[in-house]
């Protein structure tokens, strides 16, 4: 692997690629934990829809069990190169009972509806909270974006 030095980004810039990333990238992995079993990590799809991330997955699943036992989340997109960090709590939905919105907006980018499907099915929304955003040492000082639920103000703004 090459460490490859790039410039720093200021941080509206830094706001809008990180914003472009949640509309566009289809993955992200989910972290949770449960009080007596421990963190559990896996990728979901995911779409940015009314500034939340929205998920699907088995109503079974541990994901499922942790988000409704321990709703802290943590979230990140797979690049290690660009990385983007989440951390907000989760919101559970039944496919029988998510807004309409999300679930069409989850439904049109992956060509798949859940809410169609017969077995039990959970929609994970997590409002981020803090929102993190660095690529490389040269932008690790202001990494922190969003805080409290709030983008960070920039100079410009």
């Amino acid at each position: 692997m090459q460490n490859v030095e790039t410039a720093g980004r200021d941080g509206l810039e830094r706001r809008r690629d990180t914003l472009e990333r949640l509309r566009e990238e289809r993955d992200i992995w989910v972290s949770t934990g449960h009080p007596e079993r421990g963190p559990h990590q896996v990728p979901l799809w995911f779409v940015w829809h009314g500034e939340a991330l929205w998920m699907c997955t088995s109503a079974t699943s541990a994901t499922a069990r942790n988000a409704r036992a321990e709703p802290r989340v943590r979230l990140a997109l797979p690049d290690t190169s660009d990385v983007v960090l989440v951390q907000g709590e989760a919101r559970c939905f039944p496919a029988a009972e998510v807004p309409t919105a999300a679930a069409d907006a989850f439904a049109a980018k992956f060509g798949w509806d859940p809410r169609e499907e017969e077995g039990p099915y959970l929609y994970v929304c997590v409002t981020p909270r803090t929102v993190r955003a660095w690529r490389g040492e040269a932008e690790l000082r202001g990494r922190v974006i969003m805080r409290e639920g709030d983008w960070v103000p920039q100079p410009s703004e």
